[in-house]
């Protein structure tokens, strides 16, 4: 089998389509190649550089071939991601997959106390992760036993956030963009947040807007990337 540049290895920016999973995505781009190339099933190396949640949407580095190398260094790159939470309300799994289980008050909460709740959120922190993530726990994913009513504990681990902006309030939505490490759950820091104004709080909206120097605005959605993959020659930006 001749070699192709995907092979040889190329770093793909895509932007993640809400409801899909990151692989999804993945699958999609093998798949195009596959095709494109007339390649046997699984014959290229697809790989993605961090994870995104189905009811998220945004930017993912997708590595092919021989660039899969590259997956831990782009991993380890600070985020940053905008968003909406809703306070005065929680859900089993922090975000929008599951429904509201209680209900807090929010006539105390002044956009002063929610100025001021993102701004003790900034530096290293330890953070527990939810329940209904890929963290495995005895070989399980964490996700499925919180899905089969199991009870999961997850250790904490030590994130950093170097910027916390609220953007907007319109109560009860609260639209926000922050600058994090590796291994911040923006679904964790919803909960978190609605503690911290002594409401509940979950996440309705999230986007990944930049990976390091990476940036949403130079990704292409997976419809652009499989029409490249049917020219004659793959498009010389991917």
């Amino acid at each position: 089998m001749n070699e192709t540049p995907f092979h040889t290895g190329k770093i793909l920016l895509l932007n993640k389509p809400l409801t899909w999973t990151s692989f999804d995505l993945i699958n999609k781009v093998r798949f195009a190649i596959e095709r494109r190339y007339k390649l046997k099933r699984l014959g290229i190396k697809v790989g993605h550089a961090g994870t995104l949640d189905p009811l998220a949407t945004g930017l993912m580095i997708i590595c092919t071939g021989k660039m899969t190398k590259q997956i831990d260094s782009f991993q380890g790159l600070p985020k940053e991601y905008i968003g909406t939470f809703i306070l005065g309300a929680t859900t089993p799994c922090f975000d929008l997959e599951k429904e509201v289980d209680h209900a807090y008050p929010t006539e105390h909460i002044t956009d002063d106390l929610i100025y001021k709740a993102a701004l003790s959120f900034i530096g290293k922190q330890e953070q527990a992760p939810p329940a209904f993530s890929a963290k495995k726990v005895d070989g399980k994913r964490a996700y499925e036993m919180a899905r089969k009513g199991e009870v999961v504990t997850l250790k904490t681990s030590t994130i950093e956030i170097t910027a916390f902006d609220i953007t907007r309030i319109e109560m009860p939505e609260v639209d926000f963009k922050i600058n994090c490490s590796k291994g911040t759950y923006v679904r964790s820091l919803a909960r978190d947040f609605g503690l911290a104004l002594h409401s509940g709080a979950y996440l309705s909206k999230l986007s990944r807007t930049k990976i390091g120097e990476h940036t949403l605005e130079q990704s292409s959605t997976i419809d652009e990337f499989i029409k490249s993959m049917q020219v004659s020659e793959p498009a010389a930006d991917l």
